[in-house]
């Protein structure tokens, strides 16, 4: 019999699975229901020691013998602390061990209950990981509890092995033991390279051979790579390719890049019917709500992330494998590997994008950003600032040569206008920025330096206040708020860029608009740096984006 708390079901299965197999458990109150189901598992050996200091040394010695992790178990407060020294000395032995501590609840540290101390990371730098599991409420707190346990799991022998700590917070009632069966836990693993003489390796090539409806999703990506084209042919053919401009040339042929007027014309029964069995990712963020959503409603059979670093990036919500090696060296590892078979899912995919109709819209902000992209002069860098810019501009096709970047580390309006001037003061390029006027105003002293020559050209789109706050599904916004949560105003940049030596142009309506981008993207060097102001309104901009969206569906 087990223990109803589901953190705690979550990290015995776990432990299980990741084959940690000798656990030594210390007497007390709070793990009294890890314990319970501990002992209650037949491929674990359980060993009992009273004193948590030569416990843990204990445990040390466990995993000595043999290389293999061991676990401690502990009770709340100071009792975790005497497990420290040991800690310590497996920290620089490089010995596997984990420590489990059973926790009060976070509402009653400092509140002089007894046998309660701030213990989430407790030991510092002495362990190679250190997660705090909640106590599951929800889907999601149970998937976040699975996501950490794996991540402290997997660090033990990660570049090196060492102790990893996972602290587990347990409400009362706590004596229960209602449950009989184990979950069924999701277990993340890591690959560290892709050795193909290695038969450890050989299940996951099966695994990618088997899946047929075989899709890879490409996050951020600055640069632009050249697949040499033996690979080309290999791999383009069995796998549904979906990248965005921020994602750049980082895949073998094209992709299918009008994800969201994609996504959105398919309803939840066809977007199941084209469920991917085996989801592969390389690369940083993604821009697409609408494929994050496709995604977590219709999860994968298997998810793959490479990345060269090998953490964990569970954007999804169905990580099963880590592969921490360069993903481009990957992909050209399993070109050769691959069945000679042509499935039929990705075409399936190639043909539903193409029957999308191209993004066409009256004058507007989306209108502004489709004629500029429309004429840009082929080998410039394109920067897309942040909020709805970088989002519009996802509904309009891109050279493969213009180099898009943006901030989407952390995806905020700050700072965008002064990476895109940095970057273009080294650059021998012409260098293009879309920004919205929150976004140029909130960084406007981007301009006031003398650093940046006349290679930036800066389109700024003006609808007197934050357009994505609009849009968010559910927001009522009184009158009363609304000036509070968009920001509105009436500023123009005019002054400000004429004063900073820019070229100013503008434009009010479709027949401006035309008038200004023709010499807003006139590919030869000007004397002067250039910016062209679109005023719109944004209600009808809204209402534009709605309709075209509406549209999609019908």
């Amino acid at each position: 019999m087990y223990t109803d708390k589901k953190n705690i079901l979550q990290l015995v299965a776990l432990l299980k699975a990741h084959r940690i197999q000798k656990i030594v458990l210390c007497p007390g109150s709070r793990n009294i229901p890890i314990v319970q189901t501990l002992v209650n598992i037949p491929e674990f050996t359980c060993y009992p020691v009273t004193d948590e200091r030569s416990a843990g040394f204990f445990a040390l010695g466990l995993a000595l013998n043999g290389g293999s992790p061991a676990a401690i178990c502990c009770t709340s407060g100071t009792a975790l602390l005497n497990i420290h020294p040991a800690v310590a000395e497996a920290f620089y032995q490089q010995v596997p061990l984990v420590v489990i501590s059973a926790d009060r609840p976070a509402a009653w540290i400092g509140q002089m209950d007894g046998q309660t101390l701030p213990q989430p990371g407790v030991f510092g730098s002495l362990v190679k990981k250190s997660v705090n599991l909640p106590e599951v409420q929800s889907e999601e707190d149970e998937w976040y509890c699975n996501r950490l346990i794996n991540e402290a799991l997997m660090e033990l022998d990660h570049h090196g092995k060492g102790p990893v700590h996972i602290n587990v917070p347990i409400s009362e009632p706590f004596f229960k033991l209602p449950v009989t069966e184990l979950p069924e836990a999701r277990v993340i693993t890591r690959y560290q390279g892709l050795n193909v003489y290695n038969k450890d390796y050989q299940p996951l090539i099966d695994r990618l051979n088997r899946y047929q409806r075989r899709m890879v999703v490409v996050g951020q990506m600055n640069l632009i790579y050249l697949f040499d084209k033996k690979y080309t042919k290999m791999l383009y053919k069995h796998f549904a390719w979906f990248t965005e401009n921020i994602s750049n040339q980082t895949i073998p042929g094209m992709p299918i890049r009008n994800i969201e007027p994609l996504l959105c014309s398919m309803d939840f029964e066809a977007q199941q019917k084209m469920r991917p069995e085996l989801l592969i990712t390389y690369g940083g963020h993604i821009i697409s709500k609408r494929l994050k959503k496709f995604l977590r409603r219709h999860p994968p059979v298997e998810h793959w992330h490479v990345a060269s670093d090998g953490q964990v990036a569970d954007l999804f919500g169905s990580l099963t494998t880590v592969i921490e090696m360069d993903p481009f060296e990957f992909l050209e590892k399993i070109a050769p590997m691959m069945d000679s078979r042509t499935p039929e899912y990705p075409r399936t995919w190639e043909a539903l994008s193409k029957n999308i109709p191209q993004a066409v819209f009256p004058y507007s902000e989306m209108s502004a950003i489709g004629k500029v992209i429309n004429h840009l002069p082929t080998s410039c860098s394109l920067h897309l600032a942040n909020s709805s810019t970088v989002r519009y501009a996802q509904l309009f096709p891109l050279p493969n040569d213009v180099e898009v970047l943006s901030n989407r580390g952390t995806n905020g309006i700050e700072g965008s206008l002064s990476t895109a001037i940095g970057y273009a003061t080294a650059s021998d390029k012409l260098n293009f920025i879309f920004i919205g006027d929150l976004s140029f105003f909130y960084d406007m002293n981007a301009l006031w330096n003398a650093n940046y020559g006349s290679n930036v050209r800066i389109l700024l789109l003006n609808n007197e206040g934050g357009e994505i706050f609009h849009a968010l599904p559910g927001l009522e916004m009184a009158d009363s708020s609304r000036r509070f949560i968009t920001a509105t105003h009436r500023t123009s940049a005019k002054a400000w860029a004429e004063d900073r030596g820019f070229q100013y142009l503008s434009a009010h309506n479709e027949e401006e608009l035309d008038q200004a981008v023709e010499v807003f993207t006139q590919p030869s060097i000007t004397s002067q740096p250039m910016l062209m102001e679109v005023f719109t309104e944004k209600d009808k901009d809204i209402e534009h984006l709605k309709t075209y969206y509406h549209n999609l569906k019908k």
